[in-house]
């Protein structure tokens, strides 16, 4: 039947399906931006209620690589949750999470945030940091953080 459509047809008719947001998601395929832009609210919902392994499994590709700035990354969900699971048993208090800023484009987000918390030992920690994430499927198969780790 798309053979039987003129140009311009088919023109109005991927213009109606992208305007509305009708998009098929096909491995590698563009998500639409409004849809990109919920999964990522999504993601921060999470993090903010301190779901953070919750969020992996939600939001995280089972290949998922994920890097802190210049260290090795840490390849596929399972090593991922472990290192998250590492991370939070030294959080007592997880006190707040905050997005500054935010971006959507082809497949890619990134944000500003800020994370404050208090570790087992009572030390009031406050991290900030800038995460660029790569997306399929409506899920993340890279994310980088960017922080400054006070090393001079």
């Amino acid at each position: 039947m798309g053979g039987d459509r003129t140009f311009g047809e088919q023109v109005l008719l991927q213009f109606y399906f992208i305007s509305n947001n009708i998009l098929s998601i096909k491995k590698g395929a563009i998500m639409s931006t409004v849809h990109l832009q919920q999964r990522l609210q999504g993601l921060h919902n999470h993090i903010r209620q301190g779901k953070i392994i919750e969020a992996l499994n939600e939001f995280y590709d089972t290949d998922t690589v994920m890097q802190d700035n210049d260290n090795p990354p840490t390849k596929g969900l399972a090593a991922n949750i472990e290192r998250e699971k590492l991370f939070m048993s030294g959080v007592q208090e997880w006190k707040g999470f905050s997005v500054k800023a935010s971006g959507v484009g082809d497949n890619v987000t990134f944000y500003e945030a800020t994370a404050d918390f208090v570790t087992v030992d009572g030390q009031y920690m406050h991290h900030e940091q800038v995460s660029v994430a790569k997306w399929r499927n409506g899920k993340i198969v890279h994310e980088r953080f960017y922080y400054d780790t006070g090393k001079k």
